[in-house]
């Protein structure tokens, strides 16, 4: 019973430690008992559709650049394996470009590949620090932001959750994150997994329950997880 982990774009989408996010995988879900592959992939590399849990981090304008064409060109087999219900998380620049667009200041278009209904462009205010967001299935989500996109959805994704301290998506309408079939994107770092083992256990109950037909968790100790939570929690944005 293996589950097949794979890391996108780690050379350049990968500047605030996402990487992370698939460590916490990875590890939550041997402690789950199951057997764990992790898969990276490069501009340039063979695609491996065979994969049961998508995992894709932040990075700058200029990363984004360099993996436009290839993102793109992978585009249709990220689209058809998000309507086959393999879970994903994207976090900042791929969670942009996991939407239709991202316009920089400079009005240049990096062009999205649609898997979820959202538009990103970009504001003339940073918005940097912690943040919690509140969501009905996974309680309060607590991370930590670092951009100057304003994202906004479209009718077809819902939000993450509603922010309760910070800015999220934008600054107009306290949405973070956005969700579509078992898709997540996010603007949260931290990473955001080590500290919401909700969302970590949801992606693998998701992915082995898609893989294997079932699946079975076991207790796990989230003391330390708790711990962080509280210490980010309390900090000053």
């Amino acid at each position: 019973m293996t589950l097949r982990i794979l890391q996108l774009y780690p050379r350049a989408m990968n500047i605030y430690g996402d990487w992370g996010n698939t460590l916490v995988l990875a590890r939550r879900a041997e402690e789950h008992g199951l057997a764990v592959e992790l898969l990276s992939y490069n501009e340039g590399d063979p695609f491996p559709t065979d994969v049961d849990l998508i995992v894709g981090g932040g990075g700058q304008d200029s990363g984004q650049d360099v993996i436009q064409d290839d993102l793109l060109g992978i585009g249709g087999q990220l689209r058809d394996l998000a309507a086959d219900g393999v879970p994903m998380l994207v976090i900042c620049g791929l969670y942009q470009l996991f939407g239709h667009f991202f316009r920089t200041q400079d009005g240049h278009t990096i062009k999205g590949i649609g898997v979820l209904d959202l538009e990103t462009h970009a504001g003339e205010t940073r918005l940097i620090g912690n943040v919690v967001t509140r969501s009905e299935q996974f309680g309060d989500i607590i991370g930590y932001e670092n951009h100057s996109g304003q994202t906004f959805l479209g009718p077809e994704v819902q939000p993450l959750g509603t922010v309760v301290a910070g800015a999220g998506n934008n600054e107009k309408d306290q949405t973070e994150g956005a969700r579509s079939r078992e898709v997540i994107g996010s603007y949260l770092h931290g990473s955001l997994l080590p500290k919401n083992p909700a969302i970590a256990d949801h992606l693998i109950a998701t992915a082995a329950t898609r893989r294997f037909g079932s699946f079975t968790p076991r207790p796990l100790d989230d003391t330390l997880a708790v711990r962080a939570r509280e210490i980010a929690r309390s900090l000053p944005r």
